[in-house]
């Protein structure tokens, strides 16, 4: 297909913007959706420092936290369904095609936030976000809390320039004694209702609150970062003594309150167990997805999609002449395989590290075959903090600052480097980096004529990690594995490793498997090492339904792409159909409606 012909089909209104005829309720939408971009900004100084927007009228906010109390939390979806109600008196026969869009997605994400919010009346708030938030259940666990979201975003994304800054990073670092001991009541609070997470999670989350009470590691780093720059000041005796007085004592209050919840928890996984929790696991599974899907349906279709995967691999394998034992046990064995790992030190991360770079640079070049727009997206690839990784994701993408000054980063959980055998890198790198993430990212961002609520404000699971797979699978497509064999196969084992949790997750949330049971089928299945799967396993505890969003996701943009195909014929042209990523991400349905009805 033409490019002109599908960007004339599409519709200017969808893709170009400006182009299009313009109605006065266009208008009246685009300025609304602009206030409400500006208002979710004003509600969270930690995103206004991520994005580099806290400068000018917000220079304020970067020397502020948001509020971590159940208050914070109602607040917040009391905002959100005030921007509903606002929204809804936008007439939308009188929209354009791209403004229908834009309006369908906003009413979409804010009426499942509403919604759940007020059903369900538990969980995180700010710390969340709009990716998990209202179904986030735990407000402490080894992922979810703000002891855990604030040390990293203090080290990592808080500017160092000047002396406010450093002014500013203390007054931030004093807020964190106040955000624990909010989460910490309502941790007790929730705890009486009968919203817990498990034993086992509790156990971790104190693991962890002990080593943040050891580590001096936000004075080490925060007085580093000063002196590089050359700002005089004694930034780490002052650092120090906020983390004395005020943040370890907080700390160790809510180690002493999760230590004492944790002899009452129950050690099942799943969020049947909380109050109305077969609903608000449906719930949850609808909002990640953004589907219908039952857990039953999604249940099957994960078993049907591990056993056709299954098969995929045992023929490489055997290719490989490696026929001895089944799938799993071949897999271990590849995964054990010296010429496979990397040394469990420094200099073995740095190579692991070395080794990404060099996939991203080889998809780079050859990304021009598929896409037509092709955004400069710089990009840099770093492990997760040591003092996060025991509880972290093993891998998860971050993207730039507006203004430039921070460049998208994907991160990589290096605790144990034997998790991470060579032939399973490449595929990392294309789902993280280019064309995952960063790429789909970096598209979206520089389509102007998309509002910036859209752009930044509001995300869908499902889209951005269905996307996340379909790009790994654009690297098999693009040759990155015709001289890699091996990393074919530890291609079609990730597609397997997110098939498998479509099984566990439904299984434990949905069927009540235990999390040994749970465990044991990810491994027995996937041939990934157990300690990488154990975390795996607990996330899913923490997030429910979100690790279904990435297969269900896969399968909607293969389907959609075959779709076009098979309606164009040898009109059809991969780079216009990759041109959608500039309508920025959708729910599923609306994905659905967009790709059917515009690429024509």
């Amino acid at each position: 297909m033409d490019r002109r012909v599908f960007l004339q089909a599409a519709g200017a209104a969808v893709l170009a913007g400006p182009a299009a005829a313009q109605s006065s309720e266009d208008a009246r939408l685009r300025g609304l959706l602009d206030t409400f971009w500006e208002e979710i900004v004003d509600d969270s100084p930690e995103q206004a420092t991520s994005l580099g927007l806290d400068v000018g009228a917000r220079a304020r906010q970067r020397s502020q936290v948001s509020n971590y109390s159940t208050f914070g939390r109602t607040a917040m979806f009391q905002r959100t369904k005030g921007r509903l109600g606002r929204l809804r008196t936008i007439d939308r026969a009188q929209l354009s095609a791209a403004s229908q869009i834009d309006y369908d997605v906003v009413v979409y994400q804010f009426d499942q936030a509403v919604t759940g919010a007020e059903r369900f009346r538990f969980g995180e708030g700010p710390a969340a976000g709009f990716s998990y938030a209202p179904y986030s259940p735990y407000v402490v666990s080894q992922l979810s809390g703000p002891y855990q979201a604030l040390p990293d975003f203090l080290e990592s994304k808080h500017p160092v320039e000047t002396a406010a800054d450093c002014e500013a990073y203390l007054t931030r670092l004093q807020a964190l004694a106040g955000a624990i001991d909010d989460s910490t009541t309502s941790l007790k609070a929730e705890a009486a209702m009968g919203v817990l997470a498990p034993d086992f999670l509790l156990e971790q989350a104190s693991v962890q609150l002990a080593k943040l009470a050891a580590s001096d590691s936000l004075s080490v780093a925060f007085a580093r970062k000063a002196a590089a720059v050359g700002i005089g000041g004694d930034w780490k005796t002052r650092a120090d003594a906020a983390l004395a007085l005020s943040v370890r004592p907080a700390v160790e209050r809510q180690r002493a309150a999760v230590e004492a919840l944790r002899k009452t928890a129950r050690h099942e996984p799943g969020v049947w167990k909380l109050p109305d929790g077969e609903a608000y696991y449906a719930c949850a599974l609808a909002f990640q997805t953004t589907t219908e899907l039952t857990p039953d349906e999604v249940h099957r279709q994960g078993l049907d999609q591990v056993k056709a995967l299954t098969g995929r691999i045992d023929a490489l394998l055997r290719a490989q002449g490696l026929t001895g034992g089944t799938v799993t046990q071949r897999l271990v064995g590849l995964n054990r395989r010296p010429d496979q790992l990397y040394a469990d030190t420094d200099a073995g991360r740095a190579e692991i590290l070395a080794f990404l770079n060099g996939r991203i640079a080889d998809v780079r070049a050859r990304l021009p075959r598929v896409f037509a727009t092709l955004p400069a997206a710089p990009m840099e690839i770093v492990r997760v903090p040591p003092s996060i990784e025991d509880g972290a994701a093993n891998g998860y993408a971050q993207g730039p600052s507006l203004d430039g000054k921070r460049p998208g980063r994907f991160y990589i959980n290096l605790k144990d480097t034997a998790e991470w055998p060579r032939f399973s890198l490449p595929t990392l790198a294309y789902h993280e980096g280019y064309p995952g993430h960063q790429w789909q990212g970096a598209i979206a961002q520089a389509a102007k004529e998309t509002p910036m609520l859209r752009r930044q404000g509001v995300g869908f699971a499902a889209y951005g990690e269905g996307w996340g797979l379909y790009a790994e699978q654009l690297g098999d497509e693009l040759g990155c594995y015709d001289d890699d064999p091996l990393g074919r196969i530890g291609f079609l084992q990730s597609l397997l490793f997110r098939a498998v949790r479509l099984v566990v997750d439904t299984g434990m949330h949905a069927k009540r498997w235990s999390r040994e049971r749970a465990t044991d089928y990810m491994v027995e299945a996937t041939g990934r090492p157990r300690g990488g799967m154990q975390r795996e396993i607990d996330r899913y505890c923490v997030w429910p339904g979100q690790a279904c969003s990435y297969k269900v996701g896969h399968n909607a943009w293969l389907r959609l792409r075959e779709d076009a195909r098979m309606r164009l014929g040898a009109r059809f042209d991969i780079k216009s159909f990759h041109e959608v990523l500039r309508v920025g991400r959708l729910p599923l349905v609306v994905l659905d409606r967009v790709v059917k009805t515009q690429i024509v």
